[in-house]
């Protein structure tokens, strides 16, 4: 389903009739849909006829015959026009507004348990098939009125506008915005067309209250210097960032040419919960690279490999202590609950390990490191990818950067992947420099044994890089699922650089 009002109406009616929902954005190719819609066996099928992005029209419906061959449980398609002007014509569906047209209004609301499936969601999938997670309603609920209501002074009658597709937990997170009596904005198309920003005038036309993006957004804007000078943004009280880290230039960036008088909040936390561990405080200072707290009611922390607490500027795992609301109900199909345990709590004994390497400051709030399973061991001393991110995402010629560790010499080396501004290649001269400022501002450990150009970082259908795929691909190993990445052409790259050999 692209993002379009059908979608909330069709979520909507399956909460309402404890249905449960599953979605994935139309960008996804029949076999990611098949690997993760034939694990839980649906009975019913919405899609449209077709989408844009970036101005081409693409449609859907061709896959659509595909992908019913290869899922039998699927009973019934239903079809909605993505243009109400232009008339379908459907043989073997059903058509979606022709329904709705005869439906007659239905009042009746049964009464489920508080944690009755909702939806489910999925695990990014880059490694193997992706985990079937199962969602309550009244827990995922409660947790969204937390974090929308008392970490985002967000209520009755203000404006929610996340940028999502229906493939990324951000868009359940937005749907549950409805709850706190908020209205929400639905924006169906590509970030950056059919200009650079097209996302910050749909906030100035609609008086959007909270605009939410990914973290790659913003820096794709600082790299660009856009101003937004000639908009008015009065409205946006609280622009939150997510997807990765964001970096400590992208803060200054937004204060400076975006909205000074802005609450800019990093949050994190994932598909996992459908919502944030750590994120934005109303009652705390905004610190440049930094997330400024821990998620009101629930017991956060960072502990060592050995299962202890440690103290502030200390690197280590980020677990949760005592248990949650929207803690995930199952994994479907995961009846003896085995690939749940193994996933959360395989490493802590009673303790959710959540698989980010994590930083807590000073100044009571937390800088994320990276994912735990992507960390580097250069001479048996742990990194987190996401230090050597924050210093490769400031440099001026420097568009982005892929960083893993290869196994070299009975040990592990950094090698780190970059693209660059207007495709200029990278010489002596400037690789030199990317190491000087790495090791000044992190310690020669984190200096890449190798800086390598390539085209284009490879990452998830919500923007995500994807080191594990590239550490499997440099090592010989083979990706067994690549419809979870976005460009998984641009993997080829990785697999014969003659200076990894």
């Amino acid at each position: 389903m692209p993002n379009k009002i059908e979608s909330v109406v069709s979520f909507l009616a399956c909460a309402k009739n404890g249905i449960i929902w599953s979605s994935c954005s139309p960008d996804f190719g029949t076999q990611g849909v098949v690997d993760r819609f034939k694990q839980i066996e649906p009975c019913i099928l919405i899609t449209t006829d077709h989408y844009f992005y970036n101005g081409k029209k693409i449609n859907i419906l061709e896959k659509i015959e595909d992908i019913l061959k290869q899922i039998p449980s699927i009973k019934k398609s239903l079809v909605f026009a993505y243009n109400k002007k232009e008339k379908m014509i459907l043989r073997d569906y059903i058509n979606f507004d022709q329904v709705l047209e005869k439906a007659k209004m239905d009042e009746v609301f049964e009464r489920f348990e508080f944690n009755h499936p909702v939806y489910i969601l999925y695990s990014s999938g880059t490694t193997g098939k992706p985990k079937c997670i199962t969602h309550g309603a009244g827990n995922v609920l409660i947790e969204h009125n937390k974090e929308f209501m008392l970490h985002c002074d967000i209520r009755d009658n203000e404006r929610l506008f996340y940028y999502t597709t229906t493939g990324w937990m951000m868009w359940n997170w937005l749907v549950g915005g409805l709850a706190t009596g908020s209205s929400i904005f639905l924006f169906d198309g590509a970030p950056f067309y059919p200009k650079i920003d097209i996302l910050l005038e749909y906030c100035q036309n609609n008086k959007i209250n909270l605009f939410g993006v990914s973290a790659k957004y913003i820096d794709y804007l600082k790299n660009e210097k856009y101003s937004s000078k000639n908009l008015n943004l009065s409205s946006v009280k609280i622009i939150t960032s997510t997807g990765s880290p964001l970096a400590e230039e992208s803060f200054k960036y937004v204060y400076k040419n975006i909205k000074k008088d802005v609450h800019l909040a990093s949050i994190a936390g994932g598909t996992d919960l459908v919502g944030c561990l750590v994120l934005g405080n109303l009652y705390s200072d905004v610190n440049m690279g930094e997330i400024q707290g821990q998620s009101l009611g629930i017991d956060v922390d960072v502990f060592s490999d050995d299962g202890k607490s440690i103290k502030d500027g200390e690197k280590g795992e980020l677990v949760i202590k005592n248990p949650f609301p929207s803690m995930p109900v199952k994994f479907w199909g995961d009846e003896d609950g085995q690939k749940y345990h193994k996933a959360y709590f395989n490493k802590f004994e009673n303790i959710w390990h959540h698989g980010d390497f994590i930083e807590r400051t000073s100044n009571n709030g937390f800088i994320m490191r990276g994912r735990s399973d992507a960390t580097l061991n250069p001479g048996g001393i742990r990194i987190g990818t996401g230090e050597i991110y924050q210093q490769v995402e400031d440099i001026e010629f420097i568009t982005e950067g892929l960083v893993v560790g290869q196994d070299y010499n009975d040990d592990v080396r950094i090698i780190l992947f970059v693209t660059t501004k207007n495709d200029k290649e990278l010489d002596e001269k400037k690789i030199n420099s990317i190491k000087l400022r790495i090791r000044k501002n992190c310690s020669p450990k984190h200096v890449p044994a190798m800086i390598i150009k390539v085209p284009e970082i490879p990452r998830t259908k919500s923007g995500k890089i994807v080191e594990l795929a590239v550490r499997k691909i440099i090592h010989g190993e083979t990706i067994n699922n690549k419809e979870a990445i976005a460009n998984p052409e641009v993997l080829e790259y990785f697999k014969n650089i003659p200076q990894l050999k």
